[in-house]
């Protein structure tokens, strides 16, 4: 069977290149060992179903415990533990029949011969645990259970399953109950708290999932990784990869897994059309995460739908513009969300996006709607020259732009202060729009928006400031410095005023700044 790059699910030996999973997470055998109850939480389509499909493969096969695999994505959206907790029960049984722990049925969802009962629900109040203990009985020996997808779960049914676990887990040195359970999924033990609290429930004092050390973060792959996954493509089809290509996806992906394999996927097959006798370069790493960025795929889809929701708004908006919301710390629940999700992650004391691809697609999914308004009114490169674009025509263009359209609501989710920051995104995207391209660099708590834009060759480089964090020459020392790390002699600094009572005479300008050898253009908006 031939190989290919995965995007779409577990990766099954044989079918894919892969490496093992389980490497990247080696604590996870000893809290089997140890009989502990632990969360392996990270985000989608990194790998968290492949290694602990690969775990229970490996325990199974040893033969001194049973293991079994339980996805709970069927029961996403119930929230009613007397209609889910059935279901969950019979997730198990076929789980459990999967594994040879249970013979074959028809539907594997109907009582078992040990658990028939007369009364109606709530006997769902011990259901998840009876059905334990019943497979424990039928193991023999040590039984260890792997919840996929546990974040599904929510509200009654979160808090209904996870007292059963508890009762088990206090109660298994007396009745048979699993040795070692793991709750699979983005969430992690913070966030099942955090679910919990908000209906005014608890799960009392004792709690399986109550020691820190038992949440386990799987990581992305490094760079030896990526480049050990690729090899793999090589060996099986003798195609090379140029040298910088391993480095090219790694300054885009971060080692994010999926988009490490979509890159890869996008090269081999969509670019050089299995001609294997061509090598992959950097510049076809350029083209293919141009193309996924465009074609928003399931994965980016799902992970950017999560922009629309409030906890996640309140924390990436200050992201946009380098700010901080007040009264967010690192121990803010939603600050270590946006981070359990993928989203964002902290490099030296900020809170950026987790890789240079998703800084593309957060900037261009926020001011997707502006741009198509844009459409209609901008015409596509009216600024364009010869050789790159005439930066000063296009400045006072986007004054006037912005003098006419700031007052109306046009943004469709209300990303408050960061608004700004996305019209003008938005803008220089839809003037760029086919010839160049636009890289972003975001940090929350740096007081800034760093702009390139590419066209024609030629690189410009602006930074975004509103007027409460303009600080004159701080700021100015801020983009001379960006300016020596793209090695350009001038810069731009739009500078939003969003006072309403200021008059557009005062905030309207523009200024050359003399400053550390640069030539410094400050843009009154």
């Amino acid at each position: 069977m031939e190989r290919c790059f995965n995007i779409a699910g577990p990766c099954i030996p044989g079918e894919h290149y892969m490496l093992p999973a389980l490497d990247r997470m080696p604590e996870i055998r000893r809290l089997v060992a140890r009989r502990q109850y632990f969360v392996i939480h990270a985000p989608r389509q990194t790998g968290k179903t492949t290694a602990v499909r690969a775990l229970v493969r490996e325990l199974n096969a040893k033969g001194d415990m049973a293991a079994i695999y339980c996805t709970l994505e069927a029961l996403q959206g119930m929230g009613d533990p007397d209609k889910a907790l059935p279901q969950l029960r019979g997730l198990l049984i076929r789980s459990a029949e999967a594994v040879g722990l249970m013979p074959p049925s028809d539907t594997g969802t109907g009582p078992a011969p040990q658990m028939v009962r007369e009364e109606p629900p709530p006997w769902t109040a011990t259901i998840v645990s009876d059905t334990l203990r019943m497979l424990c009985r039928r193991a023999g020996k040590p039984l260890v259970v792997f919840f996929d997808e546990a974040d599904c779960l929510f509200g009654p049914t979160l808090i209904s399953f996870l007292r059963q676990l508890r009762d088990g887990y206090v109660n298994r040195d007396m009745v048979p109950f699993p040795s070692s359970i793991a709750l699979v999924g983005m969430l992690d033990v913070r966030d099942y708290k955090a679910q919990i609290r908000p209906d005014g429930d608890s799960l009392g004092q004792i709690s399986p999932f109550n020691v820190i050390t038992e949440d386990l973060l799987l990581r992305n792959f490094t760079g030896d990784e990526v480049r050990t996954l690729y090899a793999q493509h090589t060996e099986d089809t003798g195609q090379p990869f140029a040298p910088g290509t391993i480095e090219a996806v790694m300054a885009w992906t971060h080692g994010q897994p999926w988009l490490a394999n979509a890159i890869a996927r996008e090269c081999v097959e969509k670019i050089h059309r299995f001609r294997y006798s061509e090598p992959v370069t950097p510049a076809d790493v350029e083209t293919a995460k141009e193309t996924i960025i465009r074609r928003r795929d399931t994965h980016v889809d799902s992970l950017m739908e999560r922009l629309r929701e409030p906890r996640v708004r309140r924390i990436v908006e200050p992201v946009i513009f380098g700010g901080r919301p007040l009264g967010t710390s690192v121990n803010d629940e939603d600050y270590r969300f946006v981070q359990d999700l993928g989203l964002l992650r902290e490099e030296n004391g900020a809170l950026v996006p987790a890789n240079r691809m998703y800084s593309e697609i957060i900037g261009r999914y926020l001011s997707r709607d502006e741009q198509t308004q844009m459409m209609q009114s901008i015409p596509d490169t009216p600024w364009a020259t010869p050789d790159g674009l005439d930066m000063p025509g296009l400045m006072a263009a986007f004054q006037e732009f912005w003098r006419e359209n700031a007052g109306a609501d046009r943004h469709a989710y209300d990303y408050g202060e960061a608004t700004p920051h996305l019209v003008l995104m938005a803008f220089l995207q839809r003037v760029t729009n086919g010839e160049g391209r636009i890289a972003r660099e975001m940090a929350l708590g740096s007081g800034r928006l760093d702009l390139c834009v590419e066209f024609r060759g030629r690189r410009y480089a602006i930074e975004v400031k509103t007027a409460k964090n303009f600080a004159g020459e701080k700021s100015f020392a801020q983009l001379a410095k960006y300016l020596d790390v793209l090695g350009l002699p001038e810069g731009w600094m739009p500078v939003f005023d969003p006072d309403p009572a200021k008059p557009w005479s005062e905030k309207l300008y523009t200024r050359d700044i003399p400053f550390a050898g640069k030539t410094l253009h400050l843009v009154g908006l």
